[in-house]
C-alpha cells in the first residue's frame, strides 16, 4: 500500500474513532480521561493525518524520494 493511502486511511480511522468518542462518551467518566475530551483530540489528529495524507497523494511519490 503506498504511503499516501496509508495515511489517508490511518487519519480517517483515527478521525473516526475520535467523532464516536465526541458523540457516545460525554455521559461517562473514566478515573484519568474524560472519553468526549479524548475524542476531541483524536478527531484533531485524525484530521491533521488525513489533511498531510492529501498533501501527499496530491504532491506523488516524487517529494518523498528527495
Amino acid at each position: 500500500m503506498p504511503s499516501a493511502r496509508k495515511t489517508l486511511l490511518t487519519g480517517s480511522i483515527t478521525f473516526a474513532a475520535g467523532l464516536a468518542l465526541w458523540l457516545f462518551g460525554s455521559d461517562e467518566q473514566v478515573f484519568i480521561f474524560t472519553p468526549s475530551k479524548v475524542g476531541v483530540v483524536l478527531m484533531v489528529v485524525g484530521g491533521l493525518e488525513t489533511a498531510y495524507g492529501l498533501y501527499k497523494s496530491v504532491r506523488g511519490d516524487d517529494a518523498e524520494r528527495g
